[in-house]
């Protein structure tokens, strides 16, 4: 990464600052079972950055009968108010390595903080692990019309944090998340591994690797 030269820092929240991958799993599991439709971790890992609906259609293709819109949007709900039971639990605890440490660094830089979250429980996760007050603003799914690749989630972002886009850093577990970056024309970091994350710009393990320094 060249020397540091942003004026904010937009973060992913599944799988940057904490992990409820397996609670969507789960959750996705037991709607897929319901319909028949085959579903494993390989499908659930092809789902990283996208939207509900996004992942929905992706699930029921391999469906043998059809849905219509309707029946897809109680499908949608039905998988959401699960997920949201599955997450009722949530604690500080399942902050991920290094996230509060990253947040309290960029604000200590005097850089601004957003979060760009395609889940529409993004507040309630927050809320769940105490840090909503570490974000500027927050950008989740009840903000956009159309979830990552597409970058107007970042875009949105950077507008309500009144940062030029190109001044912007993004921070990004999935593929979906870092071509939406890129296309939003930030910089990406990328938090995972390198030979998945291949459009970033540069990619850490993980949050407890975050440094200033390096950007």
């Amino acid at each position: 990464m060249p020397e540091c030269r942003y004026k904010a820092v937009i973060f992913d929240l599944d799988g940057v600052i904490t992990d409820t991958a397996h609670y969507h799993y789960l959750a996705w599991k037991r709607l897929a079972d319901s319909q028949g439709v085959p579903f494993d971790q390989q499908i659930n890992e092809g789902l990283k950055g996208i939207d509900r609906m996004g992942s929905l259609e992706l699930i029921l293709a391999g469906a043998a009968r059809s849905y219509s819109a309707a029946a897809k949007l109680a499908l949608a709900e039905q998988k959401n108010l699960h997920y949201q039971q599955l997450i009722e639990d949530m604690t500080a605890a399942d902050l991920l390595p290094g996230a509060v440490e990253a947040l309290a660094l960029v604000r200590a830089a005097g850089l601004k903080t957003g979060l760009a979250s395609v889940s529409k429980n993004a507040f309630t996760v927050l809320d769940r692990l105490g840090i909503r007050a570490s974000f500027d603003y927050v950008v989740d799914a009840a903000y956009i019309a159309r979830g990552k690749p597409d970058p107007e989630i970042f875009l949105k972002a950077a507008s309500e944090l009144g940062v030029d886009p190109a001044d912007c850093l993004g921070v990004e577990d999935a593929v979906a998340g870092v071509a939406a970056i890129k296309a939003a024309g930030m910089r990406a970091l990328g938090v995972g591994d390198p030979a998945v994350l291949t459009q970033a710009d540069a990619v850490i393990p993980g949050l407890d690797r975050f440094t200033l320094a390096a950007c």
